[in-house]
């Protein structure tokens, strides 16, 4: 199950995102927004961290203007590892090297069709499990 959040300027990005899991028939929730009404962005980041961190969902995607704000409140949660990425390199290398379990990017910053391939390459790559990068996601903790 996949955690999916944004504030009223990524909800339009996270209607195609929705579009792109539901044509992969993955399994998804949505914590909100649910329009393009003003929200406060921390809301939603710690709705979608907290269902991580809890085991509820697998995985998140978080969208706001930027992905900073959302990312940043996510990652107040214990066990949660959310990245900010706006390409495909860095959403790979986020889950080989830090096993991160949450991506975000900004609507204001990415495209829709980046944003597909960003979350596609972040769901369907694997945690490396190597040793030294094992070893420093636990340093995280």
């Amino acid at each position: 199950m996949i955690a999916l959040g944004s504030d009223q300027a990524g909800y339009e990005l996270k209607q195609e995102i929705i579009k792109y899991l539901e044509d992969k028939g993955l399994e998804y929730k949505d914590y909100g927004s649910y329009n393009a009404d003003p929200v406060d962005y921390p809301v939603y980041g710690k709705l979608v961290g907290n269902a991580v961190a809890d085991g509820e969902c697998e995985k998140g995607i978080l969208i706001c203007g930027t992905g900073i704000g959302i990312s940043i409140a996510a990652n107040k949660i214990k066990g949660v590892r959310a990245a900010l990425c706006s390409d495909c390199f860095s959403a790979e290398a986020t889950r080989l090297h830090n096993d991160a379990n949450i991506v975000a990017f900004g609507a204001r910053v990415v495209g829709p069709g980046l944003a597909v391939k960003i979350v596609d390459t972040f769901l369907n790559t694997e945690f490396s499990g190597a040793e030294r990068h094992a070893r420093r996601v636990a340093m995280l903790e």
